[in-house]
C-alpha cells in the first residue's frame, strides 16, 4: 500500500492529494492520510513545495465537506434514509448524529480530526439537521487545519520511517473510534435504564 502511495504522489504530486482528501470526505475508502504523509515526506525531500502539498490536502478537505454538507442539505431525510440502508451505514449514521446533537459546530470540529472515521458522515447529518451553513464551515476549517497540519508535518518530521508512523496513527484513531462507539453504548444504556425506571415508578403510581 505505501509503496502504491508514493508512486501515485511521485507521478500526480499535488493533484493526487487533492483528489484522494476530496473524495475522502464524501465517505470513499481512501488513505488520504497516508496521502499527506507521503506529502510531507517528499516535501522534506525537495521533491514537492510545501504550499502543494498544503493547498491540495486543505482545499481538497475543505471542497469535500462543504460538498457532503450540501448534499445532506437538499437531499435531506430521504437521502440519509437512502444511505442509511444497511446496518453498518445506520450505526455510523446515528454516531454521527448524536454528535451534532450534542456537540452542534464542535462536533463537526472533532471529526475532522479526533474522530476522523465520522467526519463525513457528520458532514451529511450536518447538512440534513439544518445546522448553519456559516457555523459548520467556521469549525470544519479549523478542524481540517489541524488534520493537514498534523499528518503533512509528521509527514515532513519522519521523512523515512512513513510506514511505521501511518501504522501508529492507524491504531490511534481506531482506538478513539473504538471509545467512542463505548461512550455512546454507555449513554444508550443510561438513557434506557432511566426510561425503565421510570415506567416503573409510574406503574406503581397508578397502581396506587
Amino acid at each position: 500500500m505505501t509503496d502504491t502511495i508514493f508512486a501515485l504522489v511521485t507521478s500526480w504530486g499535488a493533484v493526487v492529494i487533492f483528489a484522494s482528501s476530496f473524495l475522502s470526505c464524501l465517505a470513499l475508502p481512501i488513505p488520504t492520510s497516508l496521502m499527506m504523509l507521503s506529502g510531507g515526506a517528499f516535501v522534506a525531500s525537495g521533491d514537492l513545495a510545501l504550499w502543494q502539498v498544503v493547498a491540495g490536502a486543505y482545499g481538497g478537505a475543505i471542497l469535500g465537506d462543504q460538498t457532503g454538507y450540501l448534499i445532506g442539505r437538499h437531499g435531506g431525510a430521504p437521502l440519509v434514509e437512502r444511505i442509511a440502508r444497511t446496518p453498518a451505514r445506520r450505526a455510523v449514521l446515528e454516531r454521527a448524529r448524536r454528535l451534532v446533537d450534542r456537540k452542534g459546530g464542535l462536533g463537526v470540529f472533532f471529526s475532522t480530526w479526533l474522530f476522523a472515521p465520522l467526519g463525513p458522515w457528520v458532514n451529511f447529518i450536518a447538512g440534513t439537521t439544518g445546522l448553519g451553513w456559516l457555523r459548520f464551515t467556521l469549525w470544519d476549517v479549523l478542524g481540517e487545519t489541524i488534520w493537514v497540519t498534523v499528518y503533512v508535518g509528521l509527514g515532513f518530521a519522519f521523512a523515512t520511517q512513513i510506514e511505521a508512523v501511518a501504522d501508529i496513527l492507524g491504531n490511534a484513531v481506531g482506538l478513539l473510534a473504538a471509545l467512542a462507539v463505548a461512550a455512546a453504548m454507555l449513554v444508550w444504556i443510561r438513557g434506557a435504564l432511566r426510561a425503565q425506571k421510570e415506567k416503573a415508578r409510574n406503574a406503581a403510581q397508578n397502581a396506587g
